[in-house]
């Protein structure tokens, strides 16, 4: 990406995420802030302050209309995510959109048809993607480091209890553990084995009627992959890859993964999943182990200025998607989710 002309970024939202993302593109000498949209004035005022230049908005049409943003990314409450999306690629801009998307596979393919039409940019901020960790896993994988994918498992789970005004839990804001964590494993699991041919799982309701867990199981002609979720309690949050000929685990947080830990055994990366967090899982990570390499992918920051990087290079050289992160994808996630929740909640 040429570096003579900064990037422009206008932010829908001013949340914790929006903060993080814009901590991110600090990160990047060629992105610049130059616009953000609160439905508060003051608090868009208050998130451009520290970015010279930068305009702040409380209309949308005002902030869509700014001829400085060469993107928008969209960091707004879930159940917004779909609506601006729209309107954002209707007024001509390329757009990011915080994951999920939508909570409606039909709201993605509308996005993905409005994106192909007006030929704008769109795609789901699923930065975890881009980082070069997972970038390396896949592309040793492709390489046949560990042989054909025989498993995939992971759970990512975080504890956050069920109170008044949360919005984890609130279903008129699109909360959920499928919503909030779920889409990470599945998408991942998309990214190396792509659609499954068959989907099971179960979920449980919290008390406002989202799911406080949900699992997932994806079966493919020649593998399973077996994902879940949770707000019930604070997980492993690692990612097991087993192959033919070894196996890969992605560290914890997978989602935010910086180390890879390579095993010429497929079973001896079972155990070494298997063993969970503990005290006594950490020590034996730390000692060395014939048949295992660890690789180390340190990066500063939050890891979204990877995406940030493909959106800006691809709106750059024209493109209306990204085969990294394709809305076709985005749209089978959710599609996987809705599978699920068409069963019954389970008993807690």
């Amino acid at each position: 990406m040429a570096q003579d002309k900064p990037f422009g970024w206008g932010i829908m939202g001013t949340g914790a995420i929006a903060g993080l993302f814009a901590a991110d593109l600090d990160l990047l000498p060629q992105a610049r802030i130059v616009a953000a949209h609160s439905r508060s004035l003051e608090k868009a005022q208050s998130f451009v302050a520290r970015f010279d230049g930068a305009k702040a908005y409380d209309d949308e049409a005002a902030f869509l209309a700014d001829p400085a943003i060469e993107a928008v990314y969209i960091a707004t409450p879930n159940h917004l995510h779909a609506a601006q999306a729209l309107k954002a690629i209707a007024a001509g801009k390329p757009v990011l959109i915080e994951k999920p998307i939508a909570l409606a596979s039909a709201d993605v393919e509308a996005i993905s048809q409005a994106a192909g039409k007006r030929g704008v940019f769109a795609m789901e901020a699923l930065w975890s993607r881009f980082l070069p960790a997972v970038h390396r896993a896949r592309e040793q994988i492709s390489a046949g480091r560990i042989g054909a994918i025989r498993r995939i498992r992971a759970d990512l789970s975080y504890l956050h209890p069920e109170g008044p005004g949360s919005r984890f839990y609130d279903p008129a804001l699109g909360g959920g553990a499928a919503f909030d964590l779920g889409v990470y494993p599945v998408s991942l699991t998309l990214h190396l084995l792509g659609e499954p041919e068959a989907v099971r799982g179960n979920w449980f309701a919290a008390g406002t009627g989202v799911d406080r867990r949900s699992s997932f199981r994806l079966d493919y002609p020649t593998a399973v992959a077996e994902l879940s979720c949770g707000f019930d309690r604070n997980g492993a949050n690692r990612l097991l890859i087993e192959g033919e000929a070894g196996g890969l685990i992605l560290k914890a947080p997978f989602l935010k993964v910086q180390r890879l830990s390579w095993y010429a055994d497929a079973d001896k990366a079972v155990a070494a999943y298997d063993r969970g967090p503990g005290s006594l899982a950490r020590l034996l990570d730390r000692l060395p182990q014939s048949g295992r390499l660890s690789e180390s992918f340190a990066f500063p920051g939050n890891g979204l200025q990877f995406q940030a990087q493909a959106v800006m290079a691809a709106v750059r050289a024209g493109k209306s998607a990204c085969a990294q992160m394709p809305l076709g994808e985005s749209a089978a996630v959710l599609r996987i989710i809705e599978a699920v929740r068409a069963g019954p909640a389970g008993a807690a």
